[in-house]
């Protein structure tokens, strides 16, 4: 996943100050990206005399308008809302326990031992280990489901539980108006592999019936729907690492066009198998600190080499503020706006003028109605190539969890909002030697109190696809 605040592998989007407009605003200038590893990491940043970016909330003047940016939504059918958020990690499903570890600055990355990978040169990622889906998941579905659709099914259901949503709430709505949208990068990867190796070592007689529902990329939502009964708008999205954030934007438009009061949605990817790590060993993506795994994943720092595979999935129910009150539901956070664009140039290398992302970004301020002098917090994508991450100079999470590819902008947004909630940035860790060039407030090594006022996150993907989302508190 694109690092969240110090948890994730590390990554190339650089963002250097820079005044706007005249009016001291300060903002991003992209300066290129690699794409071979996608990580997403946060920072915040504002005015300060040392060169770095950082400023609380509470010093931020007045906003002055932008005749470009639309007011904010007032209308509570369309204003939308997070009353729910559930996920699966290396730290587990909890999530006050999930950015505890953040804020410790601990490492979930380890050596794999889901398969033999002594063959490997790449022998360590951010495996979950421990995952039960008791109680979630029926004994007899359980041993059958790939753990792609298991850590969506959980982190789904989670989040339903966390939005008081459960069954017998459930029971009493009109669950045509609730949907379900949660994408994948890579789908059922080892539901695809175990078939592809039956045909080959038995023939086609020998696959199991359950090879291409449980492979494709839909199934996620369409499982998640069918134990909940939910038959409102439900597909899903695959745009590699940029899916989750895609999903929320995708969602949030549900809404507000008046198709669905309530949506569940985010990413999930279990691709930690022989199959997902030997590809992308294979594309030259990967870290190879093998001798000191928890040490691997190093953004920004001068002695990084690539990322680390993560997985696991992160889901938040997005709600009408109208349907949210109507129910009395605890409001989380609040999504202002999205966006996303394409770069329309490489498979993995992003455009040099970096004009597909920094549109992204100014698109999704203008759906959110927020000025950039307003945002003092950003989960932007970086990966831990020597490229990339001089290219994003922001890092947080990626170093602790790993890169979860489509499940990364769905933890990521929620570590976000737990930093909203709690005040508090998790650090990125293993930064020892920090790029000359990260002028930037990265958060190293040690969690740091901060209010966030507005913040945007940051997710890009193989193909050229850019995705930007805005969160806030919720202020009625």
């Amino acid at each position: 996943m694109a690092g969240v605040a110090g948890s994730c592998c590390s990554s190339g989007v650089v963002f250097r100050g820079k005044e706007v407009g005249g009016n001291g605003a300060l903002w991003g200038q992209y300066n290129g990206l690699r794409h071979g590893d996608n990580n997403a990491h946060l920072f915040h940043f504002g005015n300060n005399p040392n060169g770095h970016l950082s400023i609380s909330a509470k010093k931020c003047r007045a906003i002055k308008a932008m005749a470009s940016a639309p007011k904010r939504e007032k209308d509570p059918k369309k204003r939308i809302v997070i009353t729910g958020m559930g996920l699966v990690s290396v730290f587990g499903s909890d999530i006050d326990t999930f950015y505890n570890k953040l804020l410790e600055g601990q490492s979930g990355i380890s050596t794999i031992d889901r398969f033999d990978a002594s063959n490997f040169s790449v022998r360590f990622a951010g495996q979950i280990r421990g995952f039960s889906s008791e109680g979630y998941i029926d004994g007899k579905n359980d041993r059958r489901l790939d753990d792609c659709w298991r850590y969506c099914l959980v982190a789904g259901k989670r989040a339903l539980e966390n939005a008081n949503l459960g069954p017998e709430i459930l029971e009493t709505m009109d669950r045509t108006r609730i949907g379900v949208l949660v994408g994948t990068g890579m789908g059922g990867l080892s539901a695809f592999t175990t078939g592809v190796d039956a045909l080959i070592q038995k023939g086609y007689k020998k696959i199991s019936p359950f090879f291409i529902p449980y492979s494709i990329t839909n199934m996620g939502s369409a499982l998640l729907a069918i134990d909940t009964g939910l038959m409102g708008p439900n597909y899903s999205i695959s745009t590699a690492c940029a899916t989750a954030n895609y999903c929320f934007y995708a969602a949030a438009n549900h809404i507000r066009r008046g198709e669905a009061d309530v949506m569940v949605v985010g990413g999930t990817e279990a691709a930690v198998m022989p199959t997902g790590v030997g590809g992308f060993i294979a594309c030259r993506a990967l870290s190879q600190r093998n001798d000191s795994p928890q040490k691997a994943s190093r953004p920004w720092d001068k002695n990084r080499d690539g990322f680390v595979m993560g997985e696991g999935s992160g889901v938040l129910v997005m709600e009408s503020l109208e349907s949210a009150m109507n129910r009395g539901a605890t409001i989380i956070a609040e999504y202002l706006g999205g966006a996303i664009t394409c770069d329309a140039h490489h498979m993995t290398d992003p455009r040099s003028d970096g004009l597909g992302v920094s549109s992204c970004i100014t698109k999704s301020l203008q759906d959110a109605g927020v000025s950039p002098e307003e945002v003092n917090y950003v989960n932007a994508h970086a990966t831990s190539t020597l490229a990339g991450d001089l290219a994003e100079v922001n890092a947080i999470k990626k170093s602790m969890i790993g890169h979860g590819l489509g499940a990364a902008g769905g933890l990521e947004a929620i570590a976000t909002i737990k930093a909203i909630n709690t005040g508090w940035l998790h650090p990125t860790i293993n930064q020892d030697d920090l790029e000359p060039d990260v002028t930037i407030d990265t958060v190293p090594n040690v969690m740091k109190k901060h209010e966030v006022n507005i913040a945007i996150s940051n997710s890009f993907g193989f193909g050229g696809h850019n995705s930007v989302v805005v969160f806030a508190p919720f202020r009625p």
